[in-house]
């Protein structure tokens, strides 16, 4: 084994030197792989565990050919990769967009190991993704490239192998046809095989909800941590997607003051606060957050580095980089997000002083809501959304205390402690399990 990478800057300029540092910080297979090795060194991690735990599991390529409504065959690309199944069935979403590749696949699935260790739920880490562009498709041809898709992955998912759910670009609609797939090839229904189905079709009360839940909860716990009161905390959201939105409206109704919200094609400013009951209405019916009476229009890239105490970045990777990092104000950093916030960033906003509430801990209310769609999926008996919300914020309070007293031990910040925590469970089972000869 190579000698292990000693700080998170290193992995992404190890590849191409200094010069293309900028292009390396960006791809978030080395991202993941700088937090991970630099958690690892910290831990003295056995080379052997290193070695298993630096690499995917299975990685699946499929060439998906659909006939598209003018009776032209197109093939799209898909992929599902594996990174662990050591604590359990893989687990992660499917995503569709035309810039899905398959590092960005191999690091949201290792993100999901580590965020299922850190909140102790008995999965392994999974994602998957097809390259097209959803916005230019149909319903009819997102639904036979969605069965065609699982058609082929059939032999690598399952209640016991590896559970998706949705992500970008897909939802409810796209699990229901993934569930009706797969439950037609084995003959019965099998409503266990996803999560984020309909909830008429054996999904979860609370799920759609719980990641902006989640984030909710994080504030909370953060502002408690360091002795800040809510009432009139200046929140900036970007992405207003499901996990913006619901984290916005928990947020708002908590107390906290919602100034901005960055969208890919616009963003809203208002410094005594916006209205977001009325700003959900308003994009519900015209589809974007632009036009809104209630909020003055900006520049998004200038929301993420405005004056507020808690930033969510609740959209895609890499809004936080080595070029907007030292403008960043907020005192908290709370990723709704996976990957939004690069390596060499980090670095940053540590030297700052920032307190960063890491993806694989903030966001994790969607994933242990999944796992409890999953749980009342293989009992067939479902819980209220009360149950489901208690359950959530018990889970996702310890395992925010798990997290910072790790920190405190072994004087590393929020992030690395959170890598050290999941690491070092799934180290621990693995060696439990041993290695099958």
């Amino acid at each position: 084994m190579s000698e292990p990478i000693l700080d998170p800057i290193s992995t992404v300029r190890r590849a191409t030197g200094i010069a293309d540092a900028l292009k390396q910080e960006f791809n978030p297979w080395l991202s993941q792989a700088a937090r991970f090795d630099y958690a690892a060194k910290k831990l003295n991690l056995d080379p052997g565990i290193w070695r298993i735990l630096s690499s995917p599991v299975t990685e699946v390529i499929v060439h998906i050919p659909v006939i598209m409504d003018n009776g032209e065959i197109e093939v799209f690309t898909g992929y599902r990769v594996q990174h662990s199944i050591t604590r359990g069935p893989a687990k992660g979403g499917i995503r569709y967009a035309p810039d899905v590749s398959l590092d960005e696949v191999r690091a949201l699935a290792s993100w999901m190991t580590w965020k299922c260790a850190v909140v102790n739920i008995p999965f392994g880490g999974a994602k998957g993704g097809v390259i097209c562009d959803p916005k230019k498709m149909s319903q009819g041809e997102l639904e036979r490239m969605t069965r065609r898709y699982t058609a082929a992955l059939i032999d690598f998912i399952g209640p016991e192998k590896d559970v998706p759910a949705p992500d970008v670009n897909t939802n409810e609609q796209t699990m229901a046809w993934i569930m009706d797939t797969y439950s037609m090839h084995m003959r019965h229904t099998v409503t266990s095989v996803v999560t984020g189905k309909p909830i008429n079709m054996g999904g979860s009360r609370g799920r759609k909800e719980a990641t902006g839940r989640g984030v909710s909860v994080m504030c909370d716990k953060a502002m408690k941590h360091l002795g800040m009161a809510i009432p009139g905390t200046r929140v900036i959201i970007q992405g207003f997607g499901n996990v913006g939105s619901n984290a916005a409206k928990l947020l708002a109704e908590k107390g906290y003051s919602i100034i901005g919200i960055a969208e890919w094609d616009g963003g809203l400013y208002n410094a005594k606060g916006i209205d977001i009951p009325k700003l959900i209405e308003h994009r519900a019916k015209t589809g974007s957050i632009n036009d809104f009476d209630c909020a003055d229009c900006t520049a998004p890239h200038e929301l993420i580095t405005a004056d507020c105490e808690i930033l969510i970045p609740a959209a895609t990777e890499n809004v936080i980089t080595s070029q907007n990092a030292h403008k960043i104000k907020a005192k908290i950093l709370c990723e709704g997000a996976n990957g939004p916030t690069t390596a060499v960033a980090d670095e940053v906003l540590a030297g700052n002083g920032v307190f960063v509430i890491p993806d694989i801990l903030a966001n994790s209310g969607g994933v242990t809501a999944s796992y409890f769609e999953w749980v009342q999926d293989r009992m067939g008996y479902f819980w209220t959304e009360k149950e489901v919300n208690e359950r959530l914020d018990q889970i996702m309070k310890d395992s925010f205390d798990d997290v910072v007293s790790y920190a405190v031990k072994h004087e590393v910040n929020n992030r690395i402690a959170a890598y050290m925590l999941a690491i070092d469970r799934v180290a621990y089972t693995i060696k439990q399990r041993g290695i099958y000869a």
